[in-house]
Order: structure tokens, then C-alpha cells, then sequence
């Protein structure tokens, strides 16, 4: 146990782990945002419910920009993608404030 008297925290072997497509990065399921398309226009999935091929990214706007600047998003969803990806950066900007106001949040490798 360290100092603080907490045991160390080590991932569990049955947390799924996922590759950001913009920064490709890794995390859990819970720490990246579903991204999917949806008749042509590509939306998020907070929820990782809608059906279909995902692609995931942290919520960084920054990891969005590299996705579209490396053309991840097409090649990681095998599909045309809509160029415009307003909606996905709305919930990843909601998600990063959100994060960035909890004060246990730890930055990710990016």
C-alpha cells in the first residue's frame, strides 16, 4: 500500500480498453466517447448504444482535430463520413468542461 494508506490502483482485467482514433491513446470504455454514423452524418454515442460500427475518442476537441487531420474517422468507421463534425464537438467539449470540473480527473497521454 502506498503513503496515503490507499492500495494502488491497477486496471481490472475485465474493464474493456479502447484506442482513441485522433491522439490514439488508450482508455476505458468510460473515459472515451463513442463516435458513430448514422445515415451519412456522424453523431456521438455517449451512451455506446446505437447500433452499429463506433469509433471511440477521448473528450478533447484536440483528439478530434487529429482524427480529422490524420482522415481516422472514415477509415476507423469504413463508411463516408460527413465532413461536418459539429455534433460530436459539442459533446466532447460538454464532456471535457465536465471532466476538467472534477477535481479527481487525471489527464490523458495525448
Amino acid at each position: 500500500m502506498p503513503a496515503a494508506g490507499r492500495p494502488v490502483s491497477r486496471p481490472d482485467a475485465r474493464t474493456p480498453v479502447r484506442t482513441c482514433i485522433g491522439c490514439r491513446g488508450r482508455g476505458g470504455r468510460s473515459d472515451l466517447v463513442r463516435v458513430v454514423v448514422v445515415e451519412g452524418v456522424l453523431v456521438p454515442d455517449p451512451r455506446a448504444r446505437i447500433a452499429g460500427r463506433g469509433a471511440w475518442l477521448h473528450p478533447d476537441p484536440a483528439c478530434l482535430d487529429l482524427a480529422v487531420r490524420r482522415r481516422a474517422l472514415a477509415r476507423a468507421l469504413r463508411a463516408e463520413v460527413s465532413p461536418d463534425v459539429t455534433a460530436v464537438r459539442v459533446e466532447l467539449e460538454r464532456r471535457h468542461a465536465e471532466q476538467r470540473s472534477e477535481p479527481s480527473s487525471t489527464p490523458h497521454d495525448g
